[in-house]
């Protein structure tokens, strides 16, 4: 339970929330939408205790089984393994397995003996084990593969220090750290950055699964539209919540700012209709009660609340692109090595056709940007050749556009760089169409807001019109407004276009055909982002059955499923050695409590002769019971180790 009571929080002169009032219930889906900047990231602050509240109250059930995923690395030890960093989620397993091993070697300096303080420690021992296995400790390395590998990890990368990664790969082992750990309540602040999209669509089948609470800022509507049931707008110092996922809050919006237009605009014919009424009789005496009446009525008149429409400011308009000829661009035989012995694209066959809008697709580290490169003539081939087409002018937008503007420069010094010998007057057309006009072209780049910096980038690219856009990831840091104008202007754009963007939404809506990365080369779809999912689909389930039903002997697919069946072996292992360990500490314990209570009857102390008779009475069947349980895990155990694939 999470409950917000008329809570504020200011930072100088801003009001990030007023008097916020909202609750998010044990099993809610909310997805906290709002424009950048607005106080999403503030209120999970808030949640997290992390930040405190200027008035009201924020209560939170239980802090410590919320799990956050934090945009900020916090790598204590570099040389950790990634997979024992991601399996070491859980403080309180850790506890655990440390008093384990201290009840284990407490046990062997004890010895043989029947004593009540070993009694004692095989007691603790099973209590121990029996909370390690209900926390899923027996599971952790198992859960961590799988969630490292869903997120685009290698099996050869698990045993590298975390510190070799690259920062975007660390994140994503932050982020598989927080959901290893299955906690309660998951904070989960732009999960998707950083992430390709086969690696999103994995997180989204993981948090679909997800049994506890989930509290989602993405801009990502692909995700909000399929794991949220709720939606918690942060806007204006306002916290408005909506029924519904991000489509129907979207829809809801809109049907609340007419109603809110409606009801101000008769407020606002009414209040005209009494001031004249009051203006009209004030000088007259027999009016006096009418007028003194309409002008308490006046005063009484409470101001309809506005909405704020968050309509996007400054919509993308992309010039006509020049003609060209027929096919813009062929790759024949084209192949990328930096070293000389490890290709990173090899054999490359491509031609694109006018008016085509291709996708990459596929894991990061295949290729896909240097794909980009390369077919933009930043990256000179190793092997094979780039053909341009006829009078085809490409523009390519790498991942670092805001790094390559300088910050200091203005608006317009920013677009004149590029075309020093345009017009001032077509400058400024230009920026207009990009939504800055007027003293807006004056603002200095480090002072944009991320829409802003995308607008500039394009009219910056644009004001040489490409007929080939080459874009690497042009939604990054984009709220889902600006991403949307950007859409538009792009399923608008009537040039040819190849993109790389991990936002499943925008690709569904932009791209005509898909282009896989399968190293060392790519796989071509003719169709969009859906029929590459359904022809993917199909094919996994034709390689697992065959044309007729029977079993593909195919060498990869053998050892596809040769590996799954060694992980799945491996992890069933590690839960019966798991329920043996447990079986034979519950034999021992019962066995030692069986001869304590033989030894209480012949010295005649401790219970009485009837209590302790019954339990004498129970026990048999408790060490039969938990006997069989060890030899159905041995049995089953043994059987792995002789079928082992």
């Amino acid at each position: 339970m999470i409950e917000f009571r008329k809570v504020s929080k200011h930072y100088g002169a801003q009001d990030v929330l007023v008097d916020a009032s909202f609750q998010i219930s044990p099993g809610d889906r909310v997805g906290l939408v709002g424009p950048n900047g607005a106080g999403k990231s503030t209120v999970f602050g808030l949640i997290l205790g992390e930040v405190a509240p200027d008035d009201g109250e924020v209560f939170v059930a239980d802090r410590r089984r919320l799990g956050y995923l934090r945009q900020v690395l916090n790598v204590r030890d570099e040389e950790v393994p990634l997979l024992d960093y991601v399996a070491d989620a859980l403080p309180e397993l850790r506890e655990i397995d440390q008093r384990i091993h201290a009840v284990e070697h407490e046990l062997a300096e004890a010895g043989g003996g029947e004593g009540s303080l070993r009694a004692k420690l095989i007691d603790e021992m099973g209590d121990l084990q029996h909370r390690y296995e209900v926390l899923g400790g027996y599971e952790m390395r198992t859960r961590a593969q799988e969630a490292l590998g869903g997120l685009g990890f290698s099996a050869d990368a698990l045993m590298h220090g975390v510190g070799t990664f690259s920062g975007g790969w660390q994140m994503r082992a932050e982020l598989a750290r927080v959901l290893v750990a299955r906690p309660g309540t998951l904070l989960l602040d732009e999960p998707s950055n950083y992430l390709d999209l086969p690696a999103v669509e994995w997180l989204q089948r993981f948090l679909r699964d997800f049994e506890g609470t989930l509290v989602l800022i993405s801009h990502d509507r692909f995700l909000l539209n399929t794991l949220t049931r709720r939606t918690l707008e942060i806007n204006a110092g306002r916290a408005t919540a909506y029924a519904g996922n991000y489509d129907t809050y979207q829809r809801d919006r809109v049907i609340r700012v007419e109603q809110a237009l409606a009801r101000k605009e008769n407020q606002d014919q009414k209040r005209r209709q009494v001031e004249r009424f009051v203006e009209r009789f004030r000088a007259k005496a027999s009016k006096a009660a009418q007028v003194q009446s309409r002008v308490k009525m006046l005063e009484k008149m409470e101001d309809v609340e506005e909405v704020d429409d968050l309509a996007v400011r400054g919509r993308i308009r992309l010039p006509d692109p020049p003609h060209c000829g027929i096919e813009v661009i062929r790759l024949e035989q084209a192949g990328l090595t930096y070293d000389g012995q490890r290709w990173v694209l090899r054999d490359v066959e491509l031609s694109v056709q006018r008016g085509e809008k291709l996708a990459l697709v596929g894991h990061n580290g295949l290729g896909k940007t240097t794909l980009l490169r390369m077919l933009a003539g930043a990256l000179p081939l190793s092997e094979g050749k780039r053909i341009l087409g006829h009078q085809v002018t490409p523009g390519y937008q790498t991942q670092d556009f805001a790094e390559a503007m300088n910050e200091r420069e203005t608006v317009l010094q920013t677009v004149r760089a590029v075309a020093p010998d345009r017009p001032e007057r077509e400058l400024r057309g230009l920026l207009g169409g990009f939504g800055f006009s007027g003293a807006a072209i004056e603002k200095t780049v480090g002072v944009l807001s991320g829409g802003e910096k995308i607008r500039l980038a394009f009219a910056r690219l644009l004001v040489k019109p490409p007929n080939l856009l080459l874009l690497d990831e042009p939604t990054t840091h984009l709220d889902i407004h600006a991403r949307e104008a950007l859409e538009e202007a792009l399923r608008e754009y009537p040039g040819t276009m190849l993109v790389v963007s991990h936002d499943v939404a925008f690709v569904r809506r932009v791209a005509t055909g898909i282009l896989e990365m399968k190293p060392p080369g790519v796989r071509r779809f003719a169709g969009d982002y859906d029929y590459y999912r359904e022809k993917i689909a199909a094919e996994l389930v034709a390689a697992k059955t065959g044309v007729d039903g029977a079993p593909v002997s195919s060498t990869r697919l053998a050892k596809r499923e040769r590996a799954e069946r060694i992980r799945e072996t491996a992890a069933r292992k590690r839960v019966l050695e798991a329920a043996m360990r447990k079986a034979e500490a519950t034999i021992t314990r019962l066995e030692n409590e069986q001869a304590e209570l033989v030894g209480s009857l012949e010295c005649g102390a401790g219970k009485s002769f009837a209590e302790i008779n019954q339990r004498l009475t129970a026990l048999p069947g408790e060490i039969a019971e938990a006997t069989a349980a060890w030899e159905r895990a041995a049995l089953e155990c043994e059987e792995l180790n002789q079928n082992r694939p």
